[in-house]
C-alpha cells in the first residue's frame, strides 16, 4: 500500500458551520471546547474556474495535548466551504513540506484540487483536495511553514 501521508502530519479535523458561533457555543458547552481567536478575512485563491478572493475565517479549538485539532470554519456561500450534510466533518488538515509536491501525488491517486492558495514565495501555501470515490474525503494540505503561527493562536483562547 502507497502511503502518501503520513498519520503523525495530520493536525486538524474542518468542521464548516451553518451557524459557526451557536457551532463553538455548543461545542464548548457540551465538550468543553475553548476556542482561539477568530482568524482569517479576504483571501486570495485559485478555483478550478479561476482566481476569486474569499472571506475565508475559521477558529482552532484550544487545548491540551497532541493533534488532531477541532477547526470551526466559517460557512462561504457559492463554494465548497458549505456545511457537509451527514458527519459535519468536510476536511481532514495535515501539514506539508513541499504542499506543490503532495498535491501532484494526491492527484495521481485520483483525487481533485478545489483550491490553492501561494504563499509570498509563490509556492503553494495550501490546498484543498477531494477524493472523486464515494468513500474518499477532502483534504487540506497546509505548509508547514504556518505550524508556529497556528501554535501561537491554539495557545491563546479567545
Amino acid at each position: 500500500m502507497t502511503r502518501i501521508l503520513r498519520p503523525e502530519d495530520q493536525f486538524h479535523v474542518g468542521i464548516v458551520a451553518e451557524d459557526f458561533d451557536a457551532t463553538k457555543d455548543q461545542l464548548s458547552r457540551l465538550f468543553g471546547f475553548e476556542w482561539s481567536a477568530e482568524m482569517g478575512g479576504p483571501t486570495e485563491v485559485s478555483l478550478p474556474d479561476g482566481d476569486a478572493v474569499i472571506d475565508f475565517r475559521c477558529a482552532y479549538a484550544c487545548s491540551e495535548g497532541p493533534a488532531p485539532r477541532l477547526e470551526i470554519v466559517r460557512r462561504v456561500p457559492g463554494t465548497f466551504w458549505e456545511p457537509t450534510p451527514g458527519s459535519g466533518i468536510h476536511h481532514f488538515g495535515y501539514w506539508s513540506d513541499d504542499v506543490g509536491a503532495d498535491t501532484a501525488e494526491l492527484q495521481r491517486h485520483g483525487y481533485v484540487t478545489e483550491a490553492t492558495r501561494k504563499g509570498p514565495d509563490g509556492t503553494l501555501f495550501f490546498a484543498f483536495l477531494r477524493s472523486r470515490e464515494q468513500t474518499g474525503f477532502r483534504v487540506e494540505l497546509v505548509s508547514r511553514a504556518a505550524k508556529s503561527a497556528l501554535e501561537h493562536a491554539w495557545s491563546n483562547a479567545g
